[in-house]
């Protein structure tokens, strides 16, 4: 009988399986997400930065384009690792619905702080956002989960989801505007179904971009799909198979995944600030090959023989599991750290401007400038964490 961490070796592949449970790799990888998401939010001049540290202007793809469905599409994979430990612990589906739902509102509120830091003002407040989108599709994820654990009607719900997302955005007129592709153009800015319903529901102040926000509530339908293409890829990492064979699988699910999303662009185009469902496809194919590859380095690679959560494993990843194992407490700290150092008065601007000009005065590129602010960033938010880290303490929200 295997041990509850580890299950028996797959004489086959020749090497130990690993519980998913346990997979240092799924740490590493939100780990390297969460500190790109950092740097990739603290541009020293975000006009003057690499194309691939900035989101596409509209319609299109870039790297930075993948850091949020990547930690959505790890949401869904840890519902699953989560709430299989705590019916292992004997949970009931009532405590596991309060769990949830604290877990849910704590997440909402600490979106709704991050928004409003560090001014408090009701009138701008933003109740959409990164950490609000987090909630609420973790919120509908796990409940999923808990009531039915299979992963048939998951998938049909995600094909829903998008296929639904595509015909109302297509073929619904948006009022005032028309038929988008006959009376406006498909996906124009403010002309879209999603923008119209975010002006509806809050005055443009409450608006990230004034007519609409990137993570507005209709948007959220498809990248709820984000969520459950982690939530299938998480039921995938529960069976029995050896971990090459997962990787493996994981990588073709995630070639197949970016070739459709490919494929629909030019009828559905790319568009990460409406979150569209060719953007699900091709950005959630790319999370998949990432895990893949984390997989095979870190779960194949270097896995010593019969210690598949090797202490030398820890230190040798190290700096991406002290963000990866707090990282919602990372996320939030960067987001009040820049908000306060862009709210401190240091001559003509703030204390981030003048960060970034003292930068630049030594270094002749401005993109590289931008760079290097952004890097010293993220390092400088990485030392709390780190301390964390070293204590053992994961704060479990």
């Amino acid at each position: 009988m295997s041990s509850p961490g580890i299950s028996t070796a797959d004489p086959a592949a020749g090497r130990l399986q690993i519980k998913p449970a346990r997979m240092l790799s799924l740490d590493v990888l939100r780990g390297l997400d969460i500190g790109f998401m950092i740097l990739v939010n603290n541009n020293g001049d975000g006009s003057r930065a690499y194309w691939a540290l900035k989101h596409a202007n509209w319609n299109g793809f870039t790297p930075t384009d993948l850091v949020f469905p990547t930690f959505l599409f790890l949401v869904g994979i840890s519902t699953v690792l989560s709430t299989e430990s705590r019916l292992a612990q004997g949970a009931s589906k009532r405590s596991l619905f309060l769990h949830t739902l604290r877990r849910t509102v704590i997440i909402f509120l600490l979106g709704l702080l991050v928004n409003s830091f560090p001014h408090f003002d009701l009138h701008t407040l933003r109740f959409f956002g990164v950490l609000p989108r987090i909630a609420i599709c973790y919120f509908i994820v796990a409940c999923l989960y808990f009531l039915s654990p299979g992963w048939r009607d998951k998938l049909v719900l995600a094909v829903l989801a998008l296929a639904g997302y595509f015909v109302l955005m297509r073929y619904v007129p948006v009022p005032g505007f028309g038929l988008p592709g006959r009376d406006v153009p498909f996906l124009d800015r403010d002309a879209n179904l999603v923008a119209w319903l975010d002006r509806q529901i809050f005055p443009a102040s409450h608006l990230y971009e004034g007519t609409r926000d990137p993570e507005g509530l209709l948007s959220t339908i498809p990248a709820v799909g984000t969520a459950l293409m982690g939530m299938l890829t998480g039921i995938w990492l529960r069976t029995q198979r050896s971990v090459d064979e997962k990787a493996r699988w994981i990588f073709f699910a995630g070639m197949i995944c970016v070739a459709a999303g490919a494929a629909w662009n030019p009828w559905f185009p790319l568009n990460k600030k409406l979150w569209t469902s060719s953007f699900v496809l091709f950005a959630g194919g790319w999370s998949l090959l990432l895990l893949a590859f984390s997989i095979w380095v870190v779960d194949i690679l270097r896995a010593p023989e019969g210690r598949p959560d090797s202490a030398g494993r820890s230190k040798v990843f190290m700096p991406f599991l002290v963000f990866g194992t707090n990282a919602i407490v990372a996320y939030v700290f960067s987001e009040l750290l820049a908000g306060a150092i862009g709210n401190i008065q240091v001559g003509a601007g703030n204390l981030q401007q003048w960060l970034y000009h003292a930068t630049a005065a030594v270094v002749p590129d401005a993109a590289f400038a931008s760079l290097l602010y952004s890097l010293g960033f993220v390092a400088f938010c990485w030392v709390p964490v780190y301390l964390l880290y070293r204590k053992r303490v994961y704060i479990k929200i």
